[in-house]
């Protein structure tokens, strides 16, 4: 049991902070009293730990909708990289889970920061990479740590498969479109084949690991996670979606601020960044902190993203002061580190705000986390202290 007291509570649901007190049983939160109610207080169950937040606020923990956090390796160099297939352009069979490490150092510096969850998966240097896994940042075994598994299949556009299978596979973007367009194909025909034959083994067609991994993917069961710096590879990932009716999330959305009222008609979630990195490939060139302000003001579902390790985990409240500094409305940004990214990884039934029944994952600071001066004091993820100052 855990009572949280006195603290400005700040749900990531609605704009204005309440002062207000916190009620976690059994991981979960089972009850929020707001302070200016009429008869507010809240009985407390004896032999519940009692934080007292008065002059401290009180958020979501923080959520991280695209990265690769615990399978890159902290420190270790390429030899702990397990985030890239690097013989097989086409791996949808891949899955996040079997390459994260949950003991890298990164994890528990992210949880020290206030970031709870974690989407991560593949990297881009395939067209498609496999699934992505949710995660919270602390835990011994992998398993154990999953909030959901496979909640999106990557696929990738732009330069990182071009650059990787070059000499091998794929030299243009319009390779990379007919390899992913290609593998649909397939995968419907395998799909409609295995539902023909039913029950009868002898009708199904060969047992192929690729197009069994798509078929998720095909019945809208999980979105396509599109990889997508330029304009052109952002309205490509949404032509192919839409020729095969599937659904779709756009990932780093670089050029974002410059299609944003084609964007905005598309209504797909948006994950901006990682933005505190230099221009390093000609589709960066138009890398701008004022993208996912652009694109939240029009309407679209926005989440800022770190892609750790490209910028450390622990830095995601950082990035979305950035954005604030470069005209965001501070309540859309910290959506973008709560609930939008819960959203985007299919997972807001557990996590991203701080409502009654959802995991008691929750951060204490003594100010805005997207202050640097702001130092986070506690942080509890499914009702149990992960760290304190």
């Amino acid at each position: 049991m855990l009572y949280i007291k006195n603290g400005m509570v700040h749900d990531g649901v609605h704009r204005e902070g309440f002062p207000g007190d916190i009620l976690v049983e059994d991981g979960k939160i089972k009850a929020i009293r707001k302070h200016m109610e009429e008869g507010h207080s809240m009985e407390v169950p004896a032999g519940a730990e009692i934080v007292d937040a008065e002059g401290l606020q009180v958020y979501p923990g923080f959520v991280e909708a695209h990265g690769h956090i615990g399978l890159d390796g902290y420190g270790i160099g390429y030899e702990g990289m397990d985030y890239n297939e690097l013989n097989d352009i086409i791996s949808p069979q891949m899955r996040g889970i079997d390459g994260v490490k949950p003991m890298d150092p990164a994890l528990p510096k992210a949880a020290a920061a206030g970031v709870t969850c974690v989407c991560v998966g593949p990297g881009s240097a395939n067209v498609l990479g496999g699934t992505f896994t949710t995660i919270k940042t602390v835990g011994k075994r992998v398993d154990d740590m999953v909030v959901r598994d496979g909640v999106a299949m990557k696929c990738a556009f732009g330069e990182n498969p071009k650059r990787v299978y070059r000499d091998k596979k794929d030299s243009s973007r319009m390779t990379t479109a007919a390899l992913l367009r290609e593998t649909l194909f397939k995968a419907k025909e395998y799909m409609e084949k295995k539902e023909a034959a039913g029950d009868d083994i002898s009708k199904r067609p060969a047992f192929d690991m690729k197009l069994e991994a798509m078929i998720p993917v095909m019945k809208k069961e999980i979105p396509l996670k599109a990889h997508a710096h330029a304009a052109e590879d952002l309205f490509t990932a949404l032509r192919i979606a839409r020729e095969f009716d599937l659904k779709i999330t756009l990932e780093h959305v670089t050029e974002g601020h410059l299609i944003v009222e084609e964007l905005a008609k598309e209504n797909v979630p948006l994950a901006v960044g990682p933005t505190l990195t230099s221009a390093s490939k000609f589709e960066l060139r138009n890398k701008s902190w004022t993208t996912p302000g652009v694109l939240a003001a029009a309407g679209c579902q926005v989440s800022i993203i770190t892609d750790s390790p490209v910028i450390p985990q622990e830095y995601l409240p950082l990035c979305a002061g950035l954005a604030v500094q470069a005209g965001m409305d501070p309540f859309a940004a910290l959506q973008a580190i709560t609930i939008n990214p819960a959203k985007h990884a299919g997972i807001a039934d557990r996590v991203g705000s701080l409502e009654v029944g959802k995991d008691a994952d929750i951060v204490i600071t003594d100010g805005c986390p997207f202050e640097v001066s702001t130092k986070v004091k506690h942080v509890f993820i499914d009702g149990k202290r992960v760290c304190t100052e």
